[in-house]
């Protein structure tokens, strides 16, 4: 299994979770783990995913999630597990 930590930070609007995973849905990524808060106006999401079966490459999909992102006015971000850990890591 190669998992991905994919990140959405921004404004809160309608529509954000819907947007991400049919996006993900559409290129075969399976969505592990999710987690989504608003503190105020602001929108939180951590999502834990499965990109074995993705549809393109890596740098391709995280290319596309920030596009998206910037289309609907969030900051997507998506990462490798192990760059996650290792990046988090005290």
């Amino acid at each position: 299994m190669k998992k991905t930590v994919i990140t959405v930070v921004g404004k809160d609007t309608v529509g954000i979770i819907a947007k991400v995973c049919t996006f993900l849905a559409d290129n075969q990524v399976n969505i592990l783990d999710i987690s989504q808060t608003i503190v105020q106006d602001y929108f939180n999401m951590m999502m834990i995913v499965d990109s074995n079966n993705a549809t393109k490459p890596f740098g391709e999909l995280s290319d596309e999630l920030y596009k998206l992102g910037e289309d609907i006015g969030v900051q997507i971000k998506m990462q490798s597990e192990e760059i996650f850990n290792s990046m988090h890591r005290i």
